[in-house]
């Protein structure tokens, strides 16, 4: 049995920050589906069990049970030394980025890709614009910031990169983006990150049936 084993499935881009870097980190893990789509986070025994806020990720490290892909990524750099940052200061702007990133740039766009590609019913188009407008307005700043800096703090890959990159790497048609169309700096930073042993895209890692969109 590997050592870390991620409850996670494919269309999370939360449970692809930790599965990335587990891979590219070349640790020995196994994956566990969590059958989001057919209510398995909101059965009850299942977060008795396994998270009782209902969310994937969920790291199990023999008797050591995590959630949150922040708090998991910073318990796996600690535990391993793998992209870890380089000084305290550095550190420091690893988990700000890792703050910046969980509430205005994975949040938004998240939220806005779950509504348009996966939501049975139709999104409200209020909804929708404001979400936009909120995700815009963050990735503005990253892709400002990518212009001056080769990864997310420095010149070496942190658990910053791998939690801004979490949703990044979803085919366009499920979020209407088009990185190296629309912003350059995060598209050559993506490629960047492609070009780190043991890479892998989300519907290849990740376990589960891949979906259409359905709009």
């Amino acid at each position: 049995m590997a050592q870390y084993r991620l409850h996670c499935f494919c269309q999370s881009g939360n449970s692809y920050k930790v599965a990335l870097y587990l891979q590219c980190a070349g640790l020995e893990w196994e994956p566990v589906l969590v059958d989001f789509f057919n209510g398995q986070t909101r059965d009850p025994g299942w977060r008795e069990a396994v998270n009782e806020m209902g969310e994937a990720p969920v790291l199990e490290d023999g008797a050591t049970r995590l959630t949150q892909s922040g708090v998991i990524l910073s318990y796996l750099v600690d535990q391993t030394g793998n992209f870890k940052s380089a000084s305290e200061a550095e550190r420091r702007e690893v988990l700000r980025w890792v703050l910046f990133d969980n509430h205005k740039f994975t949040s938004y766009f998240a939220t806005y890709r779950f509504m348009r590609a996966f939501m049975k019913q139709e999104p409200d188009p209020a909804v929708m614009a404001f979400l936009k407008g909120r995700f815009d307005s963050a990735l503005k700043i990253v892709e400002q910031h990518l212009g001056k800096s080769k990864f997310v703090v420095g010149d070496t890959p942190t658990i910053a990169d791998f939690s801004l990159a979490g949703y990044m790497f979803y085919p366009p048609e499920e979020s209407g983006y088009d990185w190296p169309r629309t912003n350059p700096n995060l598209a050559a930073w993506l490629d960047r990150i492609r070009a780190l042993p043991g890479w892998k895209g989300p519907y290849e890692l990740l376990p589960g049936d891949r979906i259409e969109p359905l709009r």
